[in-house]
């Protein structure tokens, strides 16, 4: 007896006069058409073709198959898609949506697929914060890239606002299996990284990944100082205010806020926040002593004096 082959389409009952069927020709299909919305909000920010300028590429350009905006925009969508695992890209490189967000929806050789799969990426997220090098030909530049965040909130503002709000935090990234820089952490009675995130309202601002054996307030300091929010006028007056994270030491170094018009600063701790109003002076400094305690010393100057 011969076998019967299984037709290429089923039909099913009608619903509401429409005809109802399931057919295996659909072609490549993809779960995450939303992914386009992404793709058109990051046309209007332009945040990986930016992204990826902070990255230098020392590879032979005749030999590259997978380029680093490519990589980057990769890396960006499948996470922002939930896709935090490298080891998920060995499915995604064929994914259409992600290659139409790439641009690329064919390859060079035939026998690699349109995007690139784990270990490409690897080599990407180990590119050291230097010039490339002849085992790594992929670099980053630290500071461009954090600088980025910066330029990308003050560039959402379409005039200076009447009131900046710092907020620190350090939360829980729980791990899994015995990753480089695994410790566990009391609080969260778990494995995990304990990254310490700076926003602004909704924008990121800075974003450290850090080991959980340290002090939830270590390297608070060190990231107010590098954050400048600036515009591109050095005329304009400054906004300088720091308060303590959580600790009774404070951060005795100010960051600097910068705008064309009075603003009013804040920086939040943990506890209570206590704001500082600019009042028309030029520059002012407030130290906090103490978390829920009102700063016991303020200062008020003008530039030079």
């Amino acid at each position: 007896m011969l076998t019967e082959c299984s037709a290429d389409q089923f039909g099913f009952a009608p619903v509401e006069g429409r005809a109802v069927g399931a057919a295996f020709d659909g072609g490549t299909i993809t779960s995450d058409a939303g992914a386009l919305l992404l793709g058109a909000a990051d046309r209007a920010i332009r945040l990986v073709e930016r992204f990826a300028g902070c990255f230098q590429d020392g590879r032979a350009a005749d030999g590259v198959v997978h380029t680093v905006p490519t990589l980057v925009g990769q890396r960006v969508f499948g996470i922002a898609l939930g896709y935090e695992d490298l080891i998920d890209h060995d499915q995604l490189r064929h994914d259409p949506a992600l290659a139409v967000l790439a641009g690329k929806l064919t390859t060079r050789r035939s026998t690699c697929a349109p995007l690139a799969g784990k270990s490409t990426l690897n080599r990407l997220e180990h590119a050291p914060a230097a010039e490339p090098s002849r085992y790594h030909k992929i670099g980053h530049s630290r500071e461009a890239i954090e600088r980025l965040f910066v330029d990308l909130f003050l560039e959402a503002q379409a005039k200076p606002p009447k009131q900046i709000i710092l907020d620190l935090d350090a939360t829980d990234d729980p791990l899994h299996g015995h990753p480089e820089g695994r410790f566990f952490h009391g609080y969260y009675d778990t494995y995990c990284y304990l990254p310490l995130y700076i926003f602004c309202g909704r924008h990121l601002l800075a974003a450290k990944l850090r080991r959980a054996n340290i002090d939830a307030s270590a390297g608070a300091q060190e990231e107010i100082e590098r954050i400048e929010l600036r515009r591109h006028n050095p005329n304009t007056p400054q906004t300088a205010a720091t308060a303590a994270l959580a600790r009774n030491q404070p951060m005795s170094r100010p960051a600097t806020l910068a705008y064309r018009s009075p603003t009013r600063a804040l920086i939040t701790s943990a506890e209570k926040c206590s704001p500082v109003e600019k009042c028309g002076l030029d520059r002012f400094s407030v130290t906090a002593e103490s978390v829920g305690e009102s700063p016991k010393r303020m200062e008020a100057t003008r530039p030079g004096n």
